[in-house]
């Protein structure tokens, strides 16, 4: 099961994707690998990180995965006990790292092995990711292209996800289902 979670800033969508997570961990009585993606590049994103951490159970799993998300999941795929249940966020943040630390690569690319990763994957996994894509166009070119491969890649996630849910304003609203 693939669930992509979109939402603006402080939208409520990590914390909707930890409601889920936590839900199907309940039901399925199988625990929960929270997958970070951000990394505290200054003071302000030390205290995001660290207001995600008080939101989570104490028990869940925790990975930090700046960069090699699909090897992650392929990795994880591969376990012997039952699928793992996989809580990523957000999807944003690792395309973030991917565009200052690789800005030469083929984007298309790393979305589409990212998309057949998931397609292949058995975990249960909840991506949440930021809509970037409804407030103004920026005005410098990295940004601009940061909008545009963050639109991307959303659409590329919501065509192979089974569930997409956008929330508003803490209010989830399904935009696909199965």
């Amino acid at each position: 099961m693939l669930h992509l979670i979109l939402g603006g800033a402080r939208s409520g969508k990590s914390n909707y994707g930890l409601q889920q997570a936590l839900a199907l961990s309940q039901k399925s009585a199988r625990n929960v690998m929270y997958v970070a993606t951000g990394t505290a590049t200054d003071p302000e994103m030390s205290k995001r990180i660290k207001r995600h951490q008080q939101e989570r159970p104490n028990h869940w799993g925790l990975t930090e995965v700046p960069l090699a998300l699909t090897a992650f999941i392929t990795q994880q795929s591969t376990l012997i006990n039952a699928p793992p249940i996989l809580l990523i966020d957000c999807l944003t943040l690792w395309l973030n790292n991917h565009l200052y630390h690789h800005p030469e690569q083929d984007f298309s690319l790393l979305f589409q092995t990212f998309t057949q990763t998931l397609v292949a994957s058995d975990a249960d996994i909840f991506m949440v990711a930021n809509e970037v894509g409804l407030g103004i166009i920026p005005m410098g070119e990295l940004t601009r292209q940061f909008v545009d491969q963050a639109g991307w890649l959303n659409q590329a996630v919501a065509e192979v996800a089974d569930n997409v849910t956008f929330v508003a304003a803490g209010l989830p609203m399904p935009l696909k289902r199965p």
